[in-house]
Parts: C-alpha cells; sequence; structure tokens
C-alpha cells in the first residue's frame, strides 16, 4: 500500500504562520484559535524552539502592532515585523522566513489598503505594499507574500525589490483569495476585522473558479515566483485548476476557520483529532499543493518523523 503511494508529504514542504505583538511578556492564547498564541518578541523563542525541533523550516509572520493608523506604519524599519525578522535570524537562522505584506493589521480601520472615502485606493496602496516589501526583506526576510489583493502589486514589488538590489528574492503572491468567511478567527487573532464594510472589493467572489485563472495569470506576467490559494480544503478544485495550468509553484493556505472546526470538532470527541489533521493535508497535496501553509504544520512534522503520515 504505502510502496504504490500517488501522494507524498515532505515536512520541507510546510509553513508554519506565526502572530508577533509589540509589548512585552506576551503569551496570549488566541480565544477562537486553541493552541494558536499571540507573542512578544522577548517570549517567542518558546515557539521558535519548538518550530525547529519539529522539523519544520519555514515560518509566516504577521506583526499587530501597538498602534494602528488610518494609512498604516508597516514599512517602519523598528516595526514589529522587522524586529522580528531580524531576531529570528539572528538565533535561528536555519529558518525560512516569510513575510505576509498587507495592511490591514496595521490600519485602524481594517481595510487592506489606503481608503478614499469608504473605498480602497488601489494604485495609492502600492507604494506602501512596495515600501513594506522592501523594508522586510533589508530585515532579513528570505521571501515577501503579498496578501492585500491590490491589482498591480507584484509588479510594484519586484521593480522596487530589483531597483534595490534584491532581485533574487522571491515573491509568493496571494493570487487566488476568496472573500471567505473562513478568515474570522484569524481576524479575532490580529484585530484585523474591517470596522465598515467588508473586503469583496478587493478579495474573490467564492462562486468563481475561472476568474482564479485570470488573477493567478496577471501574477505570473508580474513576476510571481510561487502562486497561493486560499482558503484550502473549500477551494481544492481551485488550487488544482492552477496546478494544471502554471509551472510555478502553488501554494494552499489552510485558513484559521479551518484550524478551528477541526480543533472544535476534536474537542468536542465528534472526530479523531490526528486522523483528520493526516487526512486533511493529504487532501490538500493530493489536489496538487506544494506548498502547504497551516497551523497544523508542526504536528504534521511530527506525524511525518513517526511514520504515521508521508
Amino acid at each position: 500500500r504505502s510502496m504504490v503511494r500517488e501522494t507524498r508529504i515532505s515536512a520541507d514542504t510546510l509553513i508554519y504562520p506565526m502572530f508577533v505583538q509589540d509589548g512585552e511578556n506576551i503569551r496570549e492564547e488566541i480565544p477562537s484559535m486553541p493552541g494558536q498564541y499571540r507573542w512578544s518578541l522577548d517570549r517567542v523563542d518558546e515557539l521558535l524552539q519548538q518550530v525547529t525541533d519539529s522539523g519544520v523550516k519555514s515560518v509566516l509572520l504577521f506583526g499587530i502592532p501597538a498602534e494602528k493608523d488610518e494609512i498604516s506604519s508597516a514599512w517602519q524599519p523598528d516595526g514589529i515585523v522587522q524586529r522580528a525578522v531580524h531576531h529570528i535570524k539572528a538565533a535561528y537562522p536555519q529558518l525560512y522566513v516569510i513575510t505576509d505584506v498587507c495592511m490591514c493589521e496595521y490600519t485602524s480601520h481594517g481595510h487592506c489598503g489606503i481608503l478614499c472615502g469608504h473605498d480602497v485606493d488601489n494604485d495609492k496602496t502600492l507604494e506602501v505594499l512596495a515600501k513594506t516589501a522592501l523594508s522586510h526583506v533589508q530585515a532579513g526576510a528570505d521571501m515577501v507574500a503579498p496578501s492585500d489583493m491590490m491589482d498591480g502589486r507584484v509588479a510594484r514589488i519586484r521593480q522596487v525589490l530589483d531597483e534595490n538590489g534584491y532581485v533574487n528574492t522571491p515573491i509568493m503572491s496571494y493570487s487566488v483569495k476568496y472573500a471567505s468567511a473562513f478568515y474570522g478567527p484569524f481576524r479575532d487573532a490580529a484585530g484585523s476585522a474591517p470596522a465598515f464594510g467588508d473586503r469583496k472589493s478587493y478579495q474573490m467572489d467564492p462562486h468563481n473558479a475561472r476568474e482564479a485563472l485570470l488573477e493567478a495569470e496577471l501574477d505570473v506576467q508580474e513576476g510571481a515566483d510561487i502562486l497561493m490559494v486560499k482558503p484550502g480544503m473549500a477551494y481544492l478544485d481551485v488550487l488544482r485548476s492552477l496546478k494544471e495550468k502554471f509551472h510555478q509553484p502553488v501554494a494552499l493556505y489552510s485558513v484559521s476557520g479551518e484550524y478551528a472546526m477541526i480543533q472544535a470538532a476534536a474537542a468536542a470527541g465528534y472526530v479523531d483529532r490526528e486522523a483528520v489533521i493526516c487526512e486533511s493535508a493529504v487532501c490538500m497535496y493530493r489536489a496538487g499543493a506544494d506548498l502547504l501553509i497551516t497551523y497544523f504544520a508542526m504536528e504534521l512534522a511530527q506525524y511525518i518523523r513517526e511514520g504515521r503520515i508521508g
């Protein structure tokens, strides 16, 4: 059975998302994501040691600043993500550090760009996103991952990185990011729920699949090195479409709502937690994921090491 297995999983392809927060002595569990925490830099080594011990080699950083404003201070060189990158690359040089590039965690209104009235100004937002990506790479980030869904942001980030000598820094684009209810727990974690309206003007309609190919094609033309589909389990058909059409590696983000549902069902005794974690991951890889961003990354790495999945 194992000899003829069609889908193989490696810990090398797992990416663990983590939340770093301004402040001191913070290890705060996220209520809607039991087992996941917000960490201050003076305590984040507790988590980073677990990550490295597990065999996971890559992390995706999200920052929670002390203060938020209407424009976003995400690009500041002394920001929480920039300081976290410095720390990780100094203390854990073996970890591959990917940074989320967006504004929603930093803006007082919770939207992913600069506002003009109640609308996001796409083109003005591009400049802030590019500055933010550059600041992350200057701090030591190995890869940047723009998640804002603004049109043209991959091209602008690529241009700014190249102009500053970072021609080899890859971009993992949130190419296909749906306006999904599965993000609820993440917005609790990052304090990034929109203060008004929603994000349907720049995130994709869950009814649309062909549009995903257009969004991905635009990112390929702009220079994206890795394409991403988000959320995970409910969008495996979209993942398969990208895998069949494009030569770039395709990542899948198994989001906070997926994590929370498995945790809640397991806590209630409705499902076998380990079995569901493993089966869900296998389904994502079988559908075409080359990389998997998941809050279960450390458990999956352990299960792979112990031969319970592979």
